[in-house]
This record gives structure tokens, sequence and C-alpha cells, in this order.
């Protein structure tokens, strides 16, 4: 217990010591500061309280009145913490800010579902017009396909006699095929992916009609 007691003092001197730096470094404001100590003792001082540095103080003025609380002197890490929690704060503010600002502009470019419509038509119509150009190209491949097996016929007993030409533009068209199959179903995905965000698009919109942010 003798331990204990000297620690208690070690640390009570040293809570002392940094409250007198804090106050030669930022002289205190005239008053009567109060307060309540770990102890349960009500202190009161005409400055601030060094037993209290790790509670709030109250600052009263000569009527007695309150003028203002004190927060506890902070140690170098509480007071990183309390930064980083600040920025949090700062950061989540930021972010609703951002976010009622998006939905502004996506209210105002979207008044009503006719407009949202016409838009999603003309994505989607964008991405049809070039998926028929690549059937197309799919249908003339297949047609120059046709060509090069008949051609392959007069070697379907012995294959590997077949001219170098032959098999070459057999395996170019192979890979043009399956390049042309690749992209459709690329444009099939995109088609899927711009109907899912106008459909989340669509509805928040519902809620910003009726309730405009």
């Amino acid at each position: 217990m003798q331990w204990v007691s000297i620690i208690a003092s070690f640390l009570g001197l040293a809570s002392a010591l940094v409250a007198a730096a804090a106050m030669a470094a930022n002289p205190p404001e005239a008053g009567i500061y109060s307060c309540t100590d770990a102890q349960g003792r009500r202190l009161t001082a005409d400055r601030p309280i060094a037993a209290c540095v790790d509670r709030e103080q109250r600052l009263l003025g000569p009527s007695g009145v309150e003028r203002a609380r004190l927060g506890p002197t902070l140690t170098e890490a509480e007071r990183e913490a309390q930064a980083a929690q600040r920025r949090q704060q700062l950061q989540a503010e930021q972010r609703a800010k951002d976010e009622i600002r998006r939905q502004r502009a996506l209210a105002y470019r979207y008044p009503d579902q006719a407009a949202h419509d016409a838009e999603r038509a003309a994505a989607i119509a964008q991405i049809d017009d070039v998926s028929a150009l690549a059937h197309r190209r799919v249908d003339d491949l297949r047609t120059e396909r046709r060509k090069l097996d008949a051609e392959m016929e007069f070697y379907a007993k012995e294959p590997a006699r077949a001219p170098a030409t032959l098999r070459r533009q057999l395996t170019q068209s192979d890979e043009a095929l399956a390049e042309q199959q690749r992209y459709l179903a690329a444009q099939e995905q995109e088609k899927r992916r711009l109907n899912q965000r106008f459909d989340a698009e669509l509805a928040q919109l519902r809620q910003l009609w009726a309730s405009p942010p």
C-alpha cells in the first residue's frame, strides 16, 4: 500500500506540473475556479486547479454565476485521438454535404420519370446499335466460314494435306468469331449494368420527387 501511495503522489505531482506548464503558456482567465477532485473534495481557487486537471472545472464570476466550463487537460495521445475524431467528423459532414449536392443534381437532371426513361432508352439504344454491327459481322464471318468448310471438304479424309493458307484461314475465322462473341457478351453485360444503374437511380428519384432535398 505504501508503494501505491508513493505512485499516486508521483502521478499527482506530474499532473500538477503539466497543469502549471499549461497555465504558464496560457494565463488563466480571472474568476473563481471550482471542481470536485478524485477524492470527492470540492475545491475552489482563483486559477485553474491542478488537482482537477483530469476533470471538468467551472469558472465562476464574482457573483457566483457560471461563466464557462474548462475541459480536462489532455495528454498528447488524447489530443491526437481527439483531433483524429474531429477529422473523422468533418469527413462525415463533408460526405453528407456531397451526397446532398449529388441528390440535388440528380433531381435537377431528371425532373420527372419521362426524362429519366428517355435517357435510359438512349443509353440502351447506343449499345443495341453497336451490338447490331457486331451481329452483322458475325453473319459475315459465318458466311466466309461456310465457304472455307466447303473447300475443306476436299481434304475431309486427309485434313493434313489441306493447304497451309486454308488451315490458317480456318484458324483466323475461329478466332474472329470468338472475338465477336466475347464482344457481344460484353455488350449484354454493359446493358445489364446500365439497367441496374437506372433502376437504382429511379428508386432514389422517386423519393426525391416526393420529398426534394
